[in-house]
């Protein structure tokens, strides 16, 4: 790409992004429901009462460090709003009297282009302001006459901060002051129940390599191709069981797909989520874990190595699919809702995991993925292990391991299209 072309592609990326928009719309109707209100967990908070004690989280650095976008999403009963940020920040909680108020102030951090964007064309939530109150301090406000609740929680790999808030829905759905913990030892929850999240009624699932590709291999033989067949097979068994919900796979056996024809698969069946299935390869032996990518810019060497190892090509011609990005104007609800669903599947899988294997968490990442970029719908692609790693070699040829990452990567769809809970148990 030229420096001219480059420069313009910068600048319609800044304009594209910074016009941002909810992660996602209530949609009125949807398969794969629940009628539960939100349940604690990873990244889906649940509100409680508004409290007065302060709390800090994150190291402090000299440099003040960027909110690099902020996005809210609304739904019947709760709304969210998260701030991406450069890195972890210390923040303090507290509440103010005269107008009442709940005051974040997270500390040595300075909104940036993208935020100050959605701030300047009123995104928010009436009951949330956000504000550059000094030079090093954004402070969030939430509005207590318009909020029966709230919930905050810092989150990595990226760094964000998440708060949930439940508006008033009159005085027989409020929150009180002084509401407790239930007996069960969970938060109070609100009496209304919130509806789906996303409308998913066709969902393709993508195993990685097959045929004449194998992809990666491990040292005892194992191919990529045979292990994320496996997984798919396993998931496409999950998702059937739930109700008016279609599951397609791009192959069921071992044969070679082009990465094109998996995309153009996806798009022709009007799929509504597309999840991909690979394993993972490193030259050192010891690195091993789980890691998660939806489509955008690579942001390090290591994500650029991986994108060209799946799209089969040399590393120097990999970067290009992000100048397609411009071309076509990928719509900010498919980013965003890919990145939901991207931590939503992460989250999903460390929980399945943990406490049965030393499992190692890569966060979630973009890179320039060719089937992930020639989809239109919310697509992932899940490295579920490094098969390169002898440990994790030997756990990919298990039974037992493949069940659960299969059961992982379904807690995350399941989460994603209605955020309230986990289906299987």
């Amino acid at each position: 790409m030229t420096k001219r072309r480059r420069s313009v592609a910068c600048v319609l990326l800044a304009l594209f992004f910074a016009a941002g928009a909810p992660l996602s719309p209530t949609p009125s109707a949807a398969p794969l429901r629940v009628s539960a209100p939100p349940q604690l967990h990873a990244d889906t908070l649940v509100a409680h009462p508004i409290a007065k004690s302060g709390k800090k989280s994150g190291p402090s650095a000299l440099t003040p460090a960027v909110i690099r976008d902020l996005r809210i999403a609304t739904y019947p009963d709760w709304t969210r709003l998260v701030l991406d940020l450069e890195r972890s920040v210390q923040f303090t909680e507290n509440r103010l009297n005269n107008p009442g108020r709940v005051i974040i102030e997270l500390k040595n951090a300075k909104l940036g282009k993208a935020a100050k964007g959605k701030l300047s064309v009123g995104t928010l939530h009436e009951a949330i302001t956000i504000t550059q109150r000094t030079p090093r301090t954004v402070a969030v406000s939430l509005k207590t006459k318009r909020i029966s609740g709230y919930k905050i929680l810092p989150l990595s790999n990226p760094d964000r901060l998440v708060v949930d808030i439940v508006p008033h829905l009159g005085p027989e759905n409020a929150f009180k002051a002084g509401d407790q913990p239930a007996a069960n030892g969970h938060d109070p929850q609100p009496r209304a129940q919130p509806g789906p999240h996303h409308t998913v009624k066709t969902i393709v699932i993508d195993p990685g390599h097959g045929g004449k590709d194998p992809g990666a291999r491990g040292a005892r033989g194992t191919e990529e191709k045979d292990i994320t067949l496996k997984v798919g097979l396993l998931l496409r068994d999950l998702l059937r069981k739930e109700p008016s919900t279609r599951v397609l796979m791009t192959r069921d056996r071992d044969v070679f797909i082009e990465l094109e024809d998996r995309a153009k698969f996806a798009n022709s069946n009007n799929a509504d989520l597309f999840v991909s299935i690979h394993v993972n390869s490193h030259p050192q032996k010891g690195i091993k874990g789980i890691e998660i990518y939806h489509f955008g810019e690579a942001k390090d060497q290591r994500a650029l190595e991986v994108a060209a190892r799946e799209n089969g090509t040399p590393l120097n011609s990999t970067g290009v699919g992000w100048e397609y990005l411009v071309a076509d104007l990928l719509t900010t609800k498919k980013i965003e809702d890919s990145l939901e669903l991207a931590w939503t599947t992460k989250q999903a899988m460390v929980a399945r995991l943990n406490g049965h294997y030393d499992t190692v968490d890569h966060g979630v990442k973009t890179a320039p993925f060719y089937v992930l970029r020639f989809t239109t719908m919310p697509s992932i692609l899940a490295e579920i292990a490094y098969i390169s790693n002898p440990a994790e070699e030997q756990l990919l040829k298990s039974a037992s391991f493949l069940t659960r990452v299969a059961e992982a990567l379904f807690d995350g769809v399941k989460t994603f299209v209605s955020p309230n809970r986990l289906s299987v148990k």
